[in-house]
């Protein structure tokens, strides 16, 4: 499988509804929020579709948590890249403990949660990538960046 990271404008979301129908695409909106981007893309999409997320103190993974839990009932969301400017894992794991209806007490070096909820889980599952020095990773894959190209639709990171 390829994964291929889209970055694109707010106003390119036609050409990302065409790109991410024939590929497995996880966007990155570049001038807005990329959930409330990628959410209006609804009735739209046709292929499992992913967003790429990048988490910091002012977006932390367990408010990500909640956003790709709603996300996921509106689009088919069948991919989260977590990005960080460190540990990107351990956000990633934060993210993929809060997306189920049980509750969480989870620690990391990142986060320590007690009896949190973020229900209702995603309607389908949902693999969790974290972004590591030009690496996607999620359980034993490993997938390296391959290509990098501009379009119409904005730039496309090709991920194998």
């Amino acid at each position: 499988m390829v994964l291929i990271h889209l970055v694109a404008a707010e106003a390119q979301r036609d050409e990302v509804v065409r790109v991410a129908n024939a590929h497995t695409v996880v966007f990155q909106c570049s001038d807005a929020d990329t959930v409330e981007v990628a959410a209006s893309l609804v009735d739209r999409l046709t292929a499992d579709f992913g967003v790429w997320l990048v988490v910091s103190k002012e977006y932390s993974a367990q408010v990500a948590a909640r956003d790709v839990a709603t996300l996921a009932a509106i689009v088919p969301l069948r991919h989260v890249v977590v990005a960080a400017s460190s540990q990107s894992h351990e956000h990633a794991e934060v993210l993929r403990a809060l997306l189920t209806n049980d509750e969480v007490n989870f620690t990391n070096s990142v986060a320590s949660i007690v009896g949190a909820y973020n229900r209702p889980a995603p309607p389908a599952p949902i693999r969790v990538w974290s972004y590591d020095d030009e690496r996607l990773v999620s359980g034993d894959d490993v997938y390296s960046k391959r290509d990098v190209e501009a379009s119409d639709a904005g730039e496309l990171t090709y991920f194998a």
